[in-house]
């Protein structure tokens, strides 16, 4: 072994040492690129440690060898040659035995294999391999070739060294690995979504509906704002799925948010965001769903439900593109396309004021109307077969819809939409004792409603006054119910009693929830 100079000369060594270690660090940290990480620890190393040559190999679990995948002072042809079956060579016996290996001279090693060809003079060459390992497992080795000498520093400083930077690299690596195969779920997980919501994998032959696809791929190409319209259960979700996934923020983020499902109070910090302390619990800063869909997609379903204050905000974010978080002054800006959803007639709301004139025109740049199940008769076979294997599916069942159990199903209404008839196959397929549905297996509302051709108005003789005024008061009931997606508080706020009140009228009336859902 060759000592280090004495005084200065070891100061020094082990400054450079240190630095070494210091921007090897850093380089690691910088990016999530292998080679191009890798490739900067061995430039480093080289200035540090002034080897003419290094080599970092990692294991290919393609071809159980190890191979290069960085170096410094081989050429590209000479690092496609580096490649060692496990015990084959030094650096297949350091993979192997997971110890370091030190050759004071490679000219004198017989089972030194130059296999890249890049010393075609090895006498004089010291060669050192450190085993590249993390918990146990054998990652790969790094290498360094040295000519030392009474000024360079001695073989144990580098091991030591090595030793660090190995460690380090084997950290980088499983680290990378892990970015890696979540970055590959990501990419799949992408590539799912753009076909599940492609406009071929939308179902619908009807006219009405066939519209609503061309003006999704009229407007999927731009950042304009949509304001989707239309009853519950007719899919403004999907539609707004579709449109982001086939717009060029789709590789962004689809952030949705329901206004109807938060209290006031909650929607705005969840729109917005929080300072850290901008109220009473507010222990950390938490951000909004703007800052949450930056560069993608904003669905903001129910905007009907918004309250007057929020929706002022919402318009300046819409006019300026930019926002606060709740409880700071500091402006964010917003790189954000809005869509939004309602079952409600927003020229109504405005015109009660219950809905800010200038945020609905600010919205309804482009609005698209989705029919009603009702009124996509032709759509309703495909629906329940798509439904129908779905669940089969699911289930591991094998049910099909008869033939008169088909016509009982395009004569129905339909009231929930496409959400009615998803639940009524999920509970059909169910409960189905054969694999032929019949009429009688469907629902009773199915065979209590009347095609409307055949539905008789009541007189005023058909019920006394008592039970009329009853029978008024329960339609009433489900109809709030159903406008305020039967959030029991919101409904009974709009019928103008309390939640209680409510509670009661709705077990006198034996409104049944689950089956007017």
């Amino acid at each position: 072994m060759v000592n280090l100079a004495p005084g200065a000369g070891l100061l020094e060594r082990k400054d450079r040492e240190l630095a070494a270690i210091l921007e090897i660090s850093r380089v690691l940290t910088a990016s999530f690129d292998l080679e191009e990480n890798l490739g900067a620890v061995m430039r480093v190393l080289s200035g540090g440690l002034e080897m003419q040559r290094g080599c970092v190999f990692l294991r290919d679990p393609s071809s159980a060898e190890v191979r290069i995948v960085a170096a410094h002072g081989l050429t590209r042809e000479e690092v496609l040659r580096g490649k060692y079956r496990i015990g084959e060579g030094i650096v297949g016996r350091v993979m192997e035995s997971g110890k370091a290996m030190f050759i004071p001279n490679i000219g004198e090693e017989p089972k030194f294999l130059n296999k890249t060809g890049s010393r075609p003079d090895k006498n004089g060459i010291s060669f050192i391999c450190e085993p590249i390992r993390f918990k146990g497992e054998m990652l790969g080795v790094i290498t360094t070739d040295r000519i030392y000498s009474a000024s360079s520093g001695g073989v144990d400083d580098d091991i030591r060294v090595l030793q660090i930077v190995s460690s380090l690299i084997a950290q980088f690596v499983k680290l990378w690995e892990s970015y890696r195969k979540v970055e590959e779920e990501r990419q799949n997980l992408k590539m799912e979504l753009l076909q599940r919501y492609s406009l071929p994998n939308i179902i619908g032959e009807s006219e009405k509906f066939q519209s609503v696809l061309k003006a999704i791929m009229k407007v999927a190409g731009t950042d304009t704002t949509v304001l989707l319209l239309g009853e519950s259960g007719t899919g403004k979700e999907l539609i707004a799925h579709t449109t982001h996934y086939q717009s060029p923020r789709g590789k962004g983020p689809f952030v949705a948010v329901n206004c109807a499902a938060l209290p006031e109070n909650l929607l705005e910090v969840e729109l917005f965001g929080q300072e850290k302390g901008a109220f009473t619990g507010a222990d950390r800063r938490r951000i909004g769903r703007f800052e949450a869909a930056n560069g993608g997609t904003l669905f903001l379903d129910e905007i009907g439900e918004l309250p007057l204050q929020l929706q002022a905000k919402l318009l300046r974010v819409l006019e300026e593109k930019t926002f606060e978080r709740v409880g700071s002054s500091r402006s964010i800006r917003a790189d954000v396309r809005i869509i939004a959803a309602t079952n409600r007639n927003l020229e109504e709301e405005v015109k009660k004021g219950a809905f800010r004139a200038d945020l609905y025109w600010r919205l309804n740049v482009v609005s698209i109307v989705l029919p009603p199940l009702r009124e996509r008769q032709k759509d309703i076979p495909l629906l329940v077969d798509y439904y129908l294997e779905k669940f089969n599916r699911t289930y591991g069942k094998n049910v099909r819809a008869g033939t008169e159990t088909l016509k009982c199903m395009i004569k129905y209404s339909w009231p929930g939409n496409i959400r009615e008839l998803a639940n009524t196959i999920e509970r059909l397929v169910i409960m189905a004792e054969k694999d032929t549905l019949d009429p009688e297996d469907l629902p009773y509302n199915f065979r209590a409603e009347e095609p409307a051709a055949q539905r008789r108005l009541p007189s005023e003789t058909d019920f006394p006054l008592g039970a009329e005024v009853k029978n008024l008061e329960r339609q009433r009931i489900i109809k709030a119910l159903k406008e305020n997606n039967f959030i029991q508080q919101k409904t009974a706020f709009a019928l103008g009693i309390t939640p209680r009140k409510l509670a009661y009228r709705i077990k006198k009336y034996d409104i049944d929830l689950a089956a007017i859902k």
